[in-house]
C-alpha cells in the first residue's frame, strides 16, 4: 500500500531561479534536516538520468538513498524515483512550479511512499509524519531558496 503527501508554497523568487535551485538537487540538506550528505552523478547540470545518492537519518536510523531524475522540464516540472529499496521508499515524487502574478513562484511538492517487507506496516506512520510536516517542509524550502538569492 502506498501513501502520498504534498504541500504548496509561494516563494518570493522568479520561477527560473527556483527551478535552478531545486533541480540542482544538492541543496536538499539546506531544507531537509534528515539529509546528512548528498552527492550527484554525473557532475554538472542535472538532467534526466542524473542520480543523487544521500545518507539520511529517520527515527534515529541512518540509511542510504538513491534517487534518479525521471523528468526535467524547465521551468515547471521535476520528477524523480527512488532506486534504493529501504523499508519505506519514495516510489515517485516531484515539484510543479508556476509563476505567480507578483513575480514569485508557486511550488507544489509531493512524494508517494511505499513500504517494503516490514515497511508495509510502517508506511502509514511514515506517511502520516510526512503529511504533518509537509507545510513546514514547504516553508523550509521557501526559506532556503530565498536565502540563496542573498548569497
Amino acid at each position: 500500500m502506498a501513501t502520498r503527501f504534498d504541500a504548496t508554497v509561494e516563494i518570493d523568487r522568479p520561477i527560473d531561479e527556483v527551478f535552478a535551485y531545486l533541480a540542482d538537487g544538492t541543496h536538499d540538506p539546506e531544507f531537509s534536516p534528515r539529509v546528512q550528505r548528498i552527492e550527484k552523478e554525473p557532475a554538472g547540470p542535472t538532467a534526466v538520468g542524473t542520480v543523487f545518492r544521500s545518507t539520511v537519518k529517520d527515527a534515529g536510523m541512518k540509511s542510504s538513498r538513491e534517487f534518479e531524475i525521471t523528468e526535467l522540464v524547465a521551468p515547471g516540472r521535476i520528477r524523480w524515483q527512488e532506486r534504493s529499496k529501504n523499508l519505506v521508499t519514495a516510489v515517485d515524487g516531484g515539484y510543479d512550479l508556476e509563476p505567480t502574478a507578483n513575480g514569485g513562484t508557486s511550488v507544489r511538492l509531493f512524494n508517494t511512499l511505499e513500504g517494503h517487507g516490514i515497511g508495509k506496516l510502517l508506511v502509514g506512520f511514515a506517511g502520516g509524519a510526512a503529511r504533518k510536516d509537509a507545510p513546514a517542509f514547504g516553508q523550509r524550502i521557501k526559506a532556503a531558496v530565498e536565502a540563496s538569492a542573498a548569497r
